[in-house]
């Protein structure tokens, strides 16, 4: 099987259900987004540090990968076999992020990203969230969307925010406190 078809060398692709968009369509614009928030948490997957989180970080890209299918499918089309999105789902990273947030010192001041190249990951990978997040939201004002979808990656974002603060911890380097002039 060929990777390359050639139907879209004119800008357009095809979603689920056949119906053709233009590349820079909200739609494609979401799920693009979601697919390369994706290959980022892969990148923090594979961090040292988060060798124990591997299972957790791997269930996150499936969920991805469910939200992925369902953004690109035409939502007129109701006729389409794709996998489901659950409250379970979102349950589970309000559990993930419970835990560690026990387990680190409350915030007492914004913090910047970085300090090691895992943290700067999870950094990157929670700012991709928040785009893929205002994107499903832009394509939800003009198309129907799921709004678990929007509740997943809202949380998702928190979950990697302090991801980054447990990972300072683990990694024993203290986090890099906002000093505004002035």
């Amino acid at each position: 099987m060929k990777i390359y078809t050639k139907t879209g060398d004119n800008g357009e692709t095809s979603i689920l259900g056949g119906k053709r968009l233009s590349k820079s369509n909200l739609r494609i614009e979401a799920y693009g987004t979601v697919d390369e928030l994706n290959a980022y948490v892969g990148l923090v997957k594979d961090q040292e540090v988060n060798q124990k989180r591997e299972a957790f970080l791997l269930a996150i890209q499936n969920q991805l990968f469910v939200i992925g299918s369902i953004l690109a499918t035409d939502p007129e089309k109701t006729n389409v076999k794709i996998p489901s999105l659950y409250q379970e789902d979102i349950q589970a990273l309000e559990k993930a992020i419970d835990a560690m947030n026990e387990e680190i010192p409350p915030l007492t001041n914004f913090v910047l990203p970085g300090g090691h190249a895992a943290i700067s990951f999870g950094h990157l990978t929670r700012t991709v969230c928040r785009r893929a997040e205002r994107n499903v939201i832009a394509l939800s004002l003009d198309d129907k969307v799921d709004n678990l979808i929007i509740q997943y990656l809202n949380r998702l974002s928190d979950y990697f925010f302090i991801l980054c603060r447990k990972m300072h911890q683990e990694l024993n380097i203290p986090e890099i406190p906002w000093k505004p002039r002035g």
